[in-house]
């Protein structure tokens, strides 16, 4: 009988995540054989890969709309391998405007689902919470309040496994430390602008304006830009080029950005995953997010959370200043940071609220956890006769 586990995974953070688990899972079971849609790390773990998690990635309404096309293949691919070869489990993760539509395909089919790594049902279109009911299994949460929200759905098993960050900067405070990263003055200020291309480009202008106006007050500031890869370099460049203003003493490095924010005395992050990662390494941070004009007037009429930033979430309240669209401009943004530069009291309190977030996130172990989920479902679904291929 031949075991296998479908995973879609995306985009890249998903991946790296999923590859966690899948390392985790076949150490648990070494029968399994995996295939789906992830990336490179998935792919390190033997997954044969139907689509790639870099040819996936889509930022707005607007983008999704122009690329209908190719999500549409793929998704009718994956289904057209899973109705061929029913896979004993399938476990999506986040990436919900796919994974949710293939939750109900594969449910239909009689695929056991498990989902890691919840939509954020919680900041908006909480219909989806619904589909996640009906058509999954389990649904493993990686932030404590999910669980909270989920009660009103008795039949979905919800379980907090931890977040996946842990154990990761753990493993990066472990690592043997590189070649000097190149600061060129102090205070150090780090800037992340996001990793996509549209992010770059909203981002990044403003970012630079207001490192500029920082380097008016603070001669010796020096300004580092954390770049996901050498894509994302080229896209740095280009703004840079074009940029009206910018600061003398700015270097871009790649693939760094959890010891750039380790080695910063403050730093301004595009709202997202980066946020907490900013909080779990005690850097304090001024939260900022500008796209493009019609992401934001959807989103701002759909979204239903106080905050914007993750790290505001797991808190519930505002640890770090929020800099949203025309908010966020490079007086607003220099403004914000100033006072993080210094030991203040707004400083000190981001410094303590950040630690209260981390040790909301639990010890680690989350993969494990996880793995020892998705094992369980795969002995269920034997045990009953279920999907096997």
């Amino acid at each position: 009988m031949s075991l296998s586990v479908l995973w879609s995974a995306g985009e890249v953070s998903g991946d790296l995540h999923a590859a966690a688990v899948a390392r985790a899972l076949r150490a648990r079971r070494p029968d399994l054989s995996f295939w789906g849609i992830g990336g490179d790390a998935l792919r390190a773990e033997g997954t044969d890969l139907v689509r790639h998690a870099r040819d996936m990635e889509a930022v707005g309404f607007a983008e999704v709309i122009r690329r209908y096309p190719f999500f549409r293949r793929a998704f009718y691919d994956v289904l057209r391998r899973a109705r061929a070869a029913p896979p004993t489990v399938a476990v999506l993760v986040d990436y919900p405007g796919f994974n949710l539509r293939l939750a109900r395909a594969l449910h239909a089919m009689g695929v056991p689902v498990v989902y890691y790594i919840c939509p954020q049902v919680w900041a908006w279109r909480r219909a989806r919470a619904r589909i996640l009911a009906e058509c999954a299994r389990r649904l493993l949460v990686i932030f404590p309040f999910e669980t909270d929200f989920f009660r009103g759905y008795p039949r979905l098993r919800v379980e907090f496994v931890g977040h996946p960050l842990v154990d990761a900067l753990k493993a990066d405070t472990a690592a043997t430390p590189g070649a000097p990263l190149p600061w060129g003055g102090a205070p150090r200020v780090a800037l992340l602008p996001g990793s996509r291309r549209s992010e770059i480009g909203h981002n990044l202008p403003v970012l630079l304006a207001a490192a500029a106006r920082i380097e008016r007050e603070r001669p010796e500031a020096s300004f580092l830009i954390a770049a996901a890869d050498e894509r994302a370099v080229a896209w740095i460049r280009a703004v840079e080029s074009a940029a009206a203003e910018r600061p003398a003493r700015c270097a871009t490095v790649v693939g760094q950005a959890r010891r750039v924010l380790r080695e910063a005395r403050a730093a301004w992050v595009a709202s997202g995953t980066a946020t907490l990662e900013a909080a779990m390494l005690g850097c304090p941070t001024v939260i900022l997010y500008r796209t493009a004009r019609l992401n934001y007037e959807i989103g701002r009429r759909v979204i239903r959370v106080p905050f914007l930033g993750i790290v505001n979430l797991v808190a519930g309240r505002a640890v770090c200043p929020e800099l949203i669209q025309k908010a966020a401009s490079p007086e607003a943004l220099a403004r914000a940071l100033t006072p993080l530069l210094d030991d203040t009291p707004e400083r000190d309190a981001m410094v303590r609220g950040m630690a209260e977030v981390g040790a909301a996130l639990g010890m680690g172990g989350a993969a494990e956890r996880a793995a020892d989920a998705i094992a369980a479902e795969i002995a269920a679904a034997l045990q009953s006769g279920g999907s096997a291929g």
